[in-house]
């Protein structure tokens, strides 16, 4: 596992896991979201109450929101990759920290699930690759995957030549980018940064930004909003 980012509305992790490799047991969260997109392989999950089975191949979410029991593992033949996010960061990044550090005390906002095995799987986000509601606007497709109140998860797929919008800051969320394929250009406060595949740009609040892709071919990215704040109708209303 590696940390991308951190933030107190979120931190970003990239995972990668040996066939047969396990999560932790099957657990809540009380006050965050823990969302999974899969990037490479299959990664296979057990969700809410009835500790449903759900398999997702690469460019599905999955997201579980307080309360709703969930673990992950490898079942597959083929390692598998994955962003793991944690909105907002409920001390998991410290808690991670703290387990590489030796830490035997070091624990976050997780619990064994609850006598009435929590919140049903209906209110997970489940969505499988190609899944979401699609906003189209000229040469940009947006696919909204998954829109909870403590985030905000879309595709943006931009053919040739986008223009973002104008530099601007958040006052209620941290931005984040993770490029799938292509380049694009962050600017942070004035400053441009090209980024390509693998690569993730996470912006905290107050801090002016935007993205332009300048070539002529495609760029894939997502992008995640912490908290949503209304930035999932923003994008419907564009």
């Amino acid at each position: 596992m590696t940390l991308l980012a951190a933030h107190e509305d979120i931190s970003v992790h990239w995972y990668r896991l040996a066939p047969g490799e396990t999560g932790p047991s099957p657990h809540v969260h009380h006050r965050h979201t823990d969302a999974f997109y899969v990037l490479d392989g299959e990664l296979s999950f057990v969700l809410g109450r009835g500790r449903e089975p759900v398999r997702m191949p690469a460019g599905g979410l999955v997201a579980a929101p307080p309360n709703l029991v969930h673990t992950f593992a490898n079942e597959s033949g083929e390692e598998v990759r994955f962003l793991n996010l944690h909105s907002p960061d409920g001390g998991f990044a410290d808690y991670m920290r703290g387990r590489r550090d030796g830490d035997q005390n070091a624990s976050f906002d997780s619990f064994d699930p609850p006598a009435d095995g929590g919140r049903p799987v209906s209110d997970a986000i489940v969505a499988r690759p190609g899944e979401g509601e699609r906003v189209v606007s000229e040469n940009r497709v947006v696919l909204l995957k998954g829109v909870l109140p403590d985030l905000c998860f879309a595709e943006f797929e931009l053919e040739g030549q986008y223009e973002g919008p104008d530099l601007h800051e958040h006052d209620e969320q941290v931005d984040s980018v993770y490029v799938l394929e292509g380049e694009v250009e962050m600017t942070v406060e004035g400053s441009r940064h090209p980024i390509g595949p693998d690569t993730l740009a996470s912006v905290p609040r107050g801090v002016r930004h935007t993205f332009d892709h300048t070539g002529s071919g495609q760029a894939r990215l997502v992008n995640i909003h912490a908290p949503d704040a209304g930035f999932g109708d923003f994008l419907r209303g564009v």
